[in-house]
């Protein structure tokens, strides 16, 4: 029997993202970067890859790691400033795999490959141009987050660019690009040689001032280059200068004609009905990276989220995303993300996979400094960073922390049709007699579903309730807080 697929859609202790889903035979592989689990700066990890079936996207198999940083010879011996950074994966003429990626402290794209999808990537070099000078080495603007397209005509494109002005650490004297993402043609013989000139070729994709004016002005490109082709169109995939957004632009080339298409998802829901902007959002937003692909005959956005307080433990999550009259309208977080539909009305669910969470404050932009706790619940994991390289991983799970007063953790969607019963497993302290869990199954005022009376519980404690009939095959649960009161929310229980 297949398993339900939820978001994040690896175990909860993984912090895989960045990703770039491709398919391989009959299953889906991620190439992503690596974060640690209250890690001080992104990417300190190696690179790991996980799959799975395309009949059961539900259960992923880890395969271990794949590319260690110290196999790259450029590799500086600071690691915590020079991570590797959001890579893709395209598959040779001669069936090889090869993995472009950027690390920190070269300003160049490496190239890794391998003779399986997921087995150990060696060092292959770096991307050149004929007289053997690495692309961004000749002044050029910052090459960064490489996305690659073998096309069906059997031409490979590398597509670059970074267009944050403000982080120097990062830019290591090279200059942010003005004019967009470059696109740079490779030869697939060796992979690594660009035989499309000397010269930078732009993709007209507008950024900063260039974009002022145009269809691109509320999205300019900021990063994370992705190119995808369906159906004979192209789709560039980007992150704009708001960082939490997934955009794209759609064009009959693959090197130009570029026309803005809109948002894919946000972090953070920005942008849907009653969501205006970062304060408002549905789970306290960072930056973003993914890419569009087909599966099972449905379109999913691959994303990721924040946890723990701060933006780099991200995680992999990814949604269904509709396509009507030629554009893709912007998705939803969910819960169920590639689970093909509602999960079912009778199990239990951790409550990391929780797809909205926010504090009577709203929520906020994070930064790579623990935000405070004050009212606002967040996800987290006790202890440290798991590695299952060391080992069987058998910690607990990822939780919501400080679900408080005022405060609201959603999950999305169920087929309730047949539930009779909710628990809700808690941790933590009552302060007040009328102390209680809400549940509705709309945001904001909804109607009460169901009330739970709790009580102080220094262990984890389970409270249950009726819950009336009438409901539907796709509905949200909300759960707040009454009262006064501070708990860790463990895992709910439909029965």
């Amino acid at each position: 029997m297949n398993k339900q697929a939820f978001n994040p859609y690896l175990p909860s202790w993984e912090y895989v993202p960045d990703a770039e889903p491709h398919v391989v035979g009959n299953r889906v592989y991620i190439y992503g970067s690596h974060d640690l689990f209250n890690g001080i700066n992104f990417c300190l990890g190696d690179y790991v890859c996980w799959s799975a079936p395309l009949d059961d996207l539900g259960n992923w198999t880890y395969h271990g790691v794949i590319f260690k940083r110290e196999q790259d010879p450029a590799a500086p011996k600071i690691r915590v400033t020079n991570g590797l950074a959001a890579p893709d994966m395209v598959v040779g003429p001669d069936g090889k795999y090869y993995l472009y990626y950027f690390m920190g402290g070269t300003k160049m794209i490496s190239v890794a490959v391998c003779d399986e999808p997921a087995g150990k990537y060696e060092f292959l070099g770096y991307v050149h141009y004929k007289d053997g000078t690495p692309i961004g080495k000749r002044n050029e603007p910052f090459q960064f987050d490489p996305g690659c397209l073998m096309d069906e005509d059997g031409r490979l494109y590398l597509y670059t660019g970074f267009a944050f002005g403000g982080n120097p650490i990062l830019l290591d004297g090279s200059q942010p690009t003005k004019e967009g993402p470059m696109w740079f043609e490779l030869d697939t013989s060796d992979m690594l040689t660009v035989i499309s000139g000397d010269e930078l070729h732009y993709l007209g994709v507008k950024t900063g001032e260039a974009a002022k004016g145009t269809p691109y002005e509320a999205q300019p490109f900021g990063e994370a280059s992705s190119m995808r082709k369906f159906d004979g169109k192209y789709y560039f995939i980007y992150s704009s200068l708001n960082s939490h957004n997934l955009c794209y632009a759609v064009s009959d080339s693959p090197t130009g004609g570029f026309e803005f298409g809109g948002v894919l998802v946000s972090c953070g829901d920005i942008g849907l009905e009653g969501v205006p902007d970062v304060q408002h959002a549905r789970m306290c937003t960072g930056n973003t990276h993914g890419s569009l692909i087909r599966l099972n005959g449905k379109y999913y956005i691959f994303y990721h989220r924040h946890s723990n307080r701060k933006q780099s433990s991200r995680q992999a999550c990814a949604d269904e995303i509709q396509f009507v009259n030629g554009k893709f309208l912007q998705a939803e977080m969910t819960s169920c993300g590639l689970n093909g539909g509602p999960l079912a009305g009778v199990g239990k669910y951790p409550a990391y996979i929780a797809c909205n969470v926010y504090g009577r404050n709203g929520t906020r932009f994070l930064s790579m400094l623990k935000h405070p706790k004050g009212a606002d619940p967040f996800l987290t994991m006790k202890g440290t960073d798991r590695d299952p390289e060391k080992g069987p991983v058998n910690e607990p799970d990822q939780y919501v922390s400080n679900f408080c007063t005022g405060c609201t953790v959603g999950f999305k969607y169920f087929d309730l049709r047949n539930t009779k019963k909710l628990a809700v497993t808690l941790q933590g302290y009552a302060n007040s007699p009328d102390c209680a869990v809400t549940v509705r199954t709309k945001e904001h005022g909804g109607d009460l579903l169901c009330k739970l009376p709790v009580i102080t519980c220094t262990k984890a404690q389970t409270f249950e309730t009726d819950l009336p009939g009438g409901l539907g095959d796709k509905e949200a649960l909300y759960f707040s807080i009454e009262g006064k009161g501070t708990f860790d929310f463990v895992d709910f229980e439909l029965k």
